[in-house]
């Protein structure tokens, strides 16, 4: 069954999560971040996540913006540098406008120059992937952004996915999901969507009841695996 339809994970696929302590690490009066930035983001991430997970295991729903406050003071505290008001304020400034990865721009563009409609699901608030899409000027290159928000409940919760048919009316097997995050791009195979996963990090895979179709090093190939 032909792909028709396009759906990107927001942070760590489209988005460079790790742009806001690289950027923060390299201005002057956070110098102090200049060595232990890649442990601070690695860190951020990861309870980033962790939580989201954890708030929907226990039904204690937060919006992603609250989440990602969450894990940056966890991450801070670990690095021992939770008590730098200003630092934690910049970094959190910059998430709104994190950059995404170079071969974004031009794969979306090919993929909307074949007929494929495209959108980004999301954990993120609305005004979060708001803020991200006009930062990197991705707006007319997407058909729709759509967050866990609509259903209260963090991926990989079927209810996320279900998000997808409903608002673009294809059938499971029409969407070519793609996601940095192995849980994620393994969740949707298992819900019937084609699936990608993003491993930049060359990361194992995860073991999972289901695996993703495809893993790329990056986006460059996604529209030849849509079919252009």
């Amino acid at each position: 069954m032909p792909i028709t339809t396009c759906i990107f994970d927001a942070y760590g696929t489209l988005f460079d999560v790790a742009a806001a302590a690289r950027q923060a690490a390299a201005e002057p009066e956070h110098a102090d971040l200049a060595d232990s930035w890649p442990a601070l983001a690695e860190r951020w991430r990861l309870k980033q996540l962790q939580y989201t997970w954890l708030r929907a295991i226990t039904g204690a729903h937060a919006d992603f913006w609250q989440v990602t406050q969450d894990g940056l003071d966890w991450a801070l505290e670990a690095c021992g540098l939770d008590g730098d008001a200003a630092l934690r304020q910049r970094l959190l400034d910059l998430y709104w406008e994190l950059s995404a990865y170079p071969e974004v721009p031009e794969m979306l563009r090919s993929l909307k120059a074949t007929g494929h409609q495209t959108a980004i699901l999301s954990n993120g608030s609305p005004e979060m992937l708001r803020a991200a899409v006009d930062s990197a000027r991705l707006g007319d290159l997407l058909d729709d952004v759509l967050s866990v928000e609509s259903v209260g409940i963090f991926k990989p919760d079927a209810r996320v996915y279900d998000l997808v048919g409903q608002r673009f009316g294809c059938m499971r097997a029409q969407v070519l999901f793609v996601s940095s995050n192995g849980w994620d791009a393994a969740s949707a195979a298992g819900y019937g969507f084609v699936t990608a996963w993003v491993n930049r990090a060359q990361e194992p895979m995860d073991r999972l009841p289901a695996q993703p179709a495809h893993v790329l090093s990056d986006l460059t190939a996604i529209p030849d695996l849509a079919g252009r």
